[in-house]
């Protein structure tokens, strides 16, 4: 026994020495894999360096082109590029300025990549001719630190380069290491201009020599083996990108941009399953990749009707807000609401210099689209974030006038910006005025019994019948989240409601690859039956479901068996497009176990989080902590809740008890309860004002 008892000793000795020390902390930056969806048609994102809401993003330009210009299996490499909205569809937008190291013959370039990795603020890449780049972007600047073997080297600068977008126009300015200029190029879908000023410096001089019209050719020095670009934009002027430039290298701005993405990705912290903190940490390094910050430290900005502008704000701008405006701006207003005000004027700023439904001609940075901001901005202002509508109250009532009802889709949709119009006119006193907009937004009803009320007519669940967007009658049909008190009673009541519902799912008529119907797996929260939303949301987040619907206008008879979201380069169902963080922010919300219910409300449902412990913290030192007992992976039910010491007999909670702090305890389980959710229901009423 003794014997046994000494061997055992030395055992436990020896195996402590010999394992491996605690390995320090992982920050939120350290799990983002920004390599997840930028393979083939699953995502459209990129693995590009970049940094909170910088229109600088920084990547790799592969042969085939995808949207993002970058495709994870290739490994024929053009070079890199200097900006991109992520996730975006009409084949990708931006891709300026495109700069390919060579080696010798000019007219020979060939990069094949050997060896990869990124991370949040970072990438670099080898290839087999013994070329290396190391690149980093912090704030509105970036390194690029490239390493040759000897010989004759040089790099070709095309300034004309886009990914999808038409070329405009450039000027440019050489000096003895570097270059200045400007970039016109379209927006995304070719239909605005945005600008982009920028200035270039390498550490040593180097020999320019023209080449095809609009491109470069930057010749070093055969002795030089290590070579360092630095670039910096703007969107006010060549002087402001000029002043933004550092000489910072690779390591300093990836330490700068490191700390920076820990500090915007740690206002969430999430406790569970290790594989998934590192996708919810990926996702939500998606959504915040966008707006762009387009003011100057010294408050100078360009309008987008391209004038000079003065500000002691911030001024953002790169919008997809038709995408993400029920997804990633709720819930930037959320985490950030030290950024959010500022977000918000801008977007109030677009009714005062100049908004088009996808963009103007002097845009100040790369855009998508536009509509529904007037949503935004009722949102925004009942969640205590300030508006000045007196100011562009005109401005908004000229936008509304010229909305569109041409289409089924376009009435719903007008009808959803119309109420928020009634709303804010209300808001502001104007009470004649508010109940005339609400009357043309109740004839959303018209519309809806015209073409949504028969699902039985052959085409209901085809795209694109009835020259529906993007969307089926199945899908459109559900798009009036301002009153579904009233769409409730045009199905037939309460158990049609339901029944209809029950019918859309079972049949696999939801589309979770594009926006149409992306609130409809909440809708069961306005009936008498929410365990099934709760269901759902946990299904279309971690489960395997069946999605028959694709961007290409099919109900394909292949359809997608899998589950959604994948921390993996090919994720996401195929065509997909993750949308400026439309798409990844519908996973956060659903994470973190609530979601909006209405975008122009305060409000928002709730459902079983994925993790065991989740904690918003806010730098005013407030922190909202939810926990979950009886956790488990698959326990998707809400059995109670508890706000901050007391129960909670509803399943909803508003924007004012999350911001304020304090803690909510969901106790979840395997088996629906029915019960829970069914009294003091929220559901939204085109005749609530307050």
């Amino acid at each position: 026994m003794k014997f046994l008892f000494f061997v055992s000793i030395a055992f436990a000795c020896l195996s402590a020495h010999s394992q491996p020390k605690k390995a320090a902390a992982q920050q939120p930056a350290d799990l983002v894999n920004v390599f997840l969806g930028s393979s083939g048609d699953h995502g459209q994102m990129s693995p590009a360096a970049s940094y909170p809401f910088s229109m600088m993003s920084i990547g790799p330009q592969t042969y085939p082109n995808l949207h993002m210009g970058y495709e994870h299996k290739a490994k024929t490499f053009l070079g890199f590029t200097h900006n991109r909205v992520e996730g975006v569809g009409c084949q990708g937008s931006g891709g300026n300025i495109l700069i390919t190291p060579f080696l010798g013959d000019t007219a020979k370039v060939a990069l094949t990549k050997a060896k990869e990795n990124a991370g949040a603020g970072y990438y670099q890449v080898s290839f087999s001719n013994h070329i290396a780049a190391k690149i980093a972007v912090y704030k509105n600047q970036g390194v690029e630190n490239y390493s040759f073997p000897q010989g004759q080297k040089g790099f070709m600068i095309d300034l004309s380069h886009t990914l999808a977008n038409k070329f405009v126009a450039e000027e440019h300015k050489l000096q003895a290491n570097g270059l200045t200029g400007w970039v016109d190029s379209r927006t995304t879908c070719n239909v605005g201009t945005y600008r982009v000023y920028y200035a270039i410096r390498f550490n040593q001089q180097v020999k320019f020599t023209n080449g095809e019209e609009h491109k470069l050719v930057a010749g070093i020095n055969n002795q030089a083996q290590q070579v360092k670009l630095n670039i910096a934009f703007s969107s006010v002027d060549v002087n402001h990108a000029e002043a933004a430039l550092t000489t910072g290298n690779f390591e300093q701005l990836k330490a700068q941009s490191r700390q920076g993405w820990n500090e915007v990705l740690s206002r969430i912290k999430v406790t569970g399953n290790p594989a998934r903190e590192q996708l919810f940490y990926s996702l939500l390094y998606r959504t915040v990749q966008s707006p762009y910050l387009v003011s100057e430290p010294d408050g100078s900005y360009r309008a987008t009707d391209g004038s000079l502008q003065h500000t002691t704000d911030s001024i953002y701008n790169g919008w997809a807000i038709w995408d993400n405006y029920r997804t990633q701006l709720p819930l930037l207003s959320i985490l950030y609401p030290d950024k959010y005000q500022s977000i918000t004027t801008s977007v109030a700023n677009l009714y005062e210099f100049g908004k088009k439904d996808y963009a103007t001609q002097h845009e100040p940075s790369n855009t998508v689209r536009t509509e529904h901001a007037i949503v935004i901005l009722l949102d925004a202002y009942r969640k205590g974030y300030k508006v000045d509508f007196n100011k562009i109250s005109d401005s908004l009532t000229a936008d509304v006038n010229r909305l569109d009802f041409s289409h089924p889709d376009k009435a719903l949709e007008s009808s959803y910006d119309t109420w928020a119009l009634s709303q804010i006119l209300g808001l502001m006193g104007k009470t004649e005025l508010s109940n005339q907009y609400k009357q043309k937004a109740l004839g959303y009803k018209e519309y809806w019994n015209k073409d949504f009320k028969d699902i039985t007519k052959p085409d209901v669940d085809r795209i694109p019948a009835r020259g529906l967007y993007q969307g089926t009658v199945w899908q459109y049909r559900w798009f009036v989240p301002f009153d579904i008190k009233g769409l409730t009673v045009l199905t037939g009541g309460p158990q049609a409601y339901i029944n209809q519902l029950d019918q859309f799912f079972d049949n696999d008529y939801y589309n979770h690859a594009n926006e149409p119907d992306i609130q409809v797996p909440l809708m069961y929260n306005a009936s008498l039956q929410p365990y099934k939303s709760q269901a759902l949301m946990h299904k279309y987040a971690v489960d395997t479901v069946v999605q028959y619907y694709f961007n290409d206008n099919s109900r394909g008879i292949d359809p997608f068996v899998d589950v959604i979201y994948q921390n993996k380069p090919d994720t996401y169902v195929r065509t997909m497009d993750d949308d400026a963080g439309a798409m990844s922010a519908w996973f956060v919300f659903a994470a973190c176990g609530f979601s909006p219910a209405c975008v122009g409300w305060p409000v928002y449902y709730l459902n079983a989080p994925l993790f065991n412990h989740v904690q918003f913290k806010w730098p005013n030192g407030k922190s909202f902590n939810i926990d979950v007992l009886n956790y488990d992976e698959h326990n998707k039910y809400i059995k109670s809740v508890i706000l901050n010491g007391k129960k909670l007999n509803r399943n909803w909670l508003t924007h004012q008890e999350i911001l304020q702090g304090g803690s909510l305890i969901i106790t979840v389980s395997a088996q629906p309860d029915k019960q829970f959710g069914t009294t003091n229901q929220w559901v939204s009423d085109i005749n609530a004002k307050e």
